[in-house]
């Protein structure tokens, strides 16, 4: 927690100065969102986009990739971004700092790591406990990832000794790092994984996400000032997002994958219909996007096993579920 506030501190200091939120001359609310990344694990947010929902709610959608929770909050806190869109544990941090203006939030969008592990040679028959002493990329040490599949490995019986995560590579760099010969196992997203895998160069013997339970992996959070001012504007935002959720859990996935062409546009519209299914299949998306407290204390635990919490943090000091659930209510 304590290098997370310093992280933070410096990147706030070099948002400054701020640039202020903004509108457009028929009246539509432009909103500047920073995501912690760039990922098909978020599609329902791109979705909502791309179909039109923003739009319909009034509401125009600047999106700035963060690159990492402590960019996304300093972002949120200096005041340039309205939204962040990040790991609670971010909120946390900041709340236990001693925030003045709580990082509030108010809308949970995936439920469980989206990441799933790759070993170098078929394992159809795999148990976690085949990871002891072999040497595992996932993540950087202190991130939700890391600390996740920490997690996984101690509820399976691990000891310090049986645990050998390599916390050397930096987070966008694991994939080729494992390329190049490093680590027994690694940890990659859609639509990397199954790309990865489609390629002969490795093969996907679990879901992380799968192993890990429910976990409040990705959020909206706002301060708590700007929640106050610009209430209906959040609650649209969220309504937007919510029937994003809905196409993306319903409809066909090569239909879905269509309309993220234009956000991934790298990626073909096949892998992008294997990374909806995948996401699909292991439950990534909260249907009303409310956090639970069992979900918020289980990510505690996780945080707090790794080391990397002094003191837990209250559930109603940082989230509050009342607009998505009046949002949720009306759409049925």
């Amino acid at each position: 927690m304590k290098r997370f506030l310093a992280t933070l501190g410096a990147a706030i200091f070099a948002l400054l100065p701020l640039s202020a939120c903004g509108g457009t001359s028929d009246g539509t609310a432009t909103l500047r969102v920073n995501e912690v990344t760039h990922s098909v694990f978020y599609a329902p947010m791109y979705l909502a986009d791309a179909l039109g929902y923003f739009a319909e709610e009034g509401i125009e959608i600047e999106l700035t990739n963060g690159g990492g929770a402590d960019a996304v909050m300093a972002a949120v806190l200096s005041g340039d971004a309205d939204i962040g869109f990040c790991g609670p544990e971010a909120a946390i941090y900041v709340l236990l700092g001693g925030s003045q203006d709580v990082p509030t939030v108010f809308g949970q969008l995936t439920k469980r790591d989206g990441s799933f592990l790759v070993s170098r040679v078929p394992e159809p028959d795999f148990t976690w406990e085949s990871l002891k002493g072999k040497e595992i990329l996932a993540g950087r040490k202190g991130g939700v990832p890391a600390m996740t599949f920490e997690y996984i490995l101690r509820e399976h019986g691990f000891s310090d000794a049986d645990i050998n995560l390599n916390f050397d590579v930096a987070f966008n760099l694991m994939t080729g790092a494992f390329e190049a010969g490093t680590a027994d196992y690694c940890t990659m997203f859609e639509p990397t994984a199954s790309e990865y895998q489609a390629a002969g160069k490795g093969y996907i013997v679990a879901s992380v996400g799968e192993a890990g339970g429910e976990v409040p992996y990705t959020s909206y959070i706002a301060k708590r000032s700007w929640l106050d001012e610009n209430e209906e504007t959040a609650k649209g935002f969220l309504r937007a997002v919510l029937r994003g959720v809905q196409y993306a859990q319903t409809e066909d996935a090569a239909t879905v994958a269509e309309h993220l062409v234009s956000y991934f546009p790298s990626t073909s519209v096949q892998s992008l219909a294997t990374s909806v299914t995948s996401y699909r299949s292991i439950d990534a998306w909260v249907s009303d996007m409310a956090m639970t407290e069992a979900s918020f204390e289980r990510l505690q635990d996780i945080i707090e096993r790794a080391g990397e919490l002094d003191r837990r943090a209250e559930f109603s000091d940082l989230v509050d579920n009342s607009y998505v659930k009046e949002v949720f209510a009306a759409l049925g």
